[in-house]
């Protein structure tokens, strides 16, 4: 069977790789897309150049790839949304369509903003926010939060990778932080003063700063039903590498999460502790970059995902989670076949 991952952050590479480790049959062809050659493509049995199209021109040109190619199950990741809303078109040509969840979800989880809105996690809350867009509303905001809580920090209501994440310093400047050495920090005038210079921007969110340890947990889910989960925690000394921490309340959370928004195949959600309580900071609706780290600890996550899509969860050796395990990663150089 020819399965499709199109294209999609680095850790596709450890995905495609587990996968064929795990596929002792040799019952999945895999191919892998993007719009040049990269290291993934080492991974997969066929490799294919995307064009650069977008939106339903993109969608048109996925429904004809996968008849020229007889694909049988598609892992979208780019243009998932519009992918998953025409699972219907996929199947009337014989492809199945492994999505994370609905359009309107996948569009909400990827708003912070609307997203917080609609958690219901009395276990782990999401932090208190205030969304802004205008410099007016950040200091009605800061002044709010700012009564409640000692360190506040913004990040943008959309985006990835937690590019746009900082907390605001009260104490120093931009200068004297950037000389300090101190990523993900900005001198809160400094901050202020450009934002009265920008007059109306996107949504950003103004947040109380959760000071405690993160949490990484890489999911597996059934249709919203949780099947596997490796929760990793993040150590803070450089190097350290991340302590697989399977806790009552995070795995309790991220089968209420799962169950609430109906998800599938594997997926990602990151807590981060707060004043003894764990905290929502958001759902990722793709493999994390540290998957290939979480499935150290046993379970071989998107190789479950797929065989248990495919053919049914109840075929599957799910493997017990070997809680208290410290893993890490390690970079090594390898040659990317075939030509630029």
């Amino acid at each position: 069977m020819r399965v499709w991952y199109n294209r999609t952050f680095s850790s596709i590479y450890n995905a495609m790789t587990l996968i064929r480790q795990h596929d002792r049959a040799g019952r999945y062809h895999l191919l892998y897309s993007a719009g040049s050659r990269t290291v993934a493509a080492n991974a997969a049995h066929q490799f294919e150049v995307e064009p650069p199209l977008k939106g339903d021109d993109y969608l048109e040109w996925c429904l004809e790839f996968c008849q020229r190619w007889d694909i049988g199950i598609f892992v979208p990741h780019r243009e998932a949304a519009l992918v998953s809303g025409a699972r219907e078109r996929f199947a009337a040509i014989g492809t199945r369509v492994l999505a994370v969840a609905s359009p309107d979800v996948l569009a909400l989880l990827h708003d912070k903003e609307r997203f917080y809105a609609t958690v219901d996690l009395p276990v782990a809350a999401p932090p208190e926010t205030v969304p802004f867009t205008t410099a007016a509303q950040f200091d009605a905001g800061y002044a709010a939060l700012r009564a409640r809580y000692p360190k506040l920090c913004v990040k943008p209501s959309k985006s990835v990778y937690g590019l746009g994440f900082a907390e605001l310093d009260e104490g120093r400047n931009s200068a004297q932080i950037l000389m300090a050495g101190d990523q993900y920090q900005i001198g809160l005038d400094d901050f202020r003063s450009g934002l009265a210079g920008l007059g109306e921007f996107r949504t950003m969110l103004l947040m109380e700063f959760l000071e405690g340890l993160e949490y990484s947990v890489d999911c597996v889910a059934d249709d919203g039903r949780l099947v596997c989960a490796v929760p990793r925690r993040k150590l803070t000394k450089p190097g350290a590498g991340q302590v697989v921490d399977p806790q009552p309340v995070i795995l309790d959370a991220v089968a209420k999460l799962a169950s609430d928004y109906g998800l599938n195949g594997v997926f990602n959600v990151q807590f981060r502790e707060s004043g003894g309580r764990m905290r929502l900071l958001e759902i990722n609706p793709r493999m994390s970059g540290g998957v290939g780290m979480a499935c150290m600890a046993g379970p071989a996550l998107p190789w479950l995902a797929l065989a248990g899509f495919d053919r049914g969860y109840e075929h599957l050796d799910i493997p017990p989670v070997r809680a208290g395990i410290r893993v890490g990663e390690w970079q090594h150089a390898i040659e990317i076949e075939g030509a630029q």
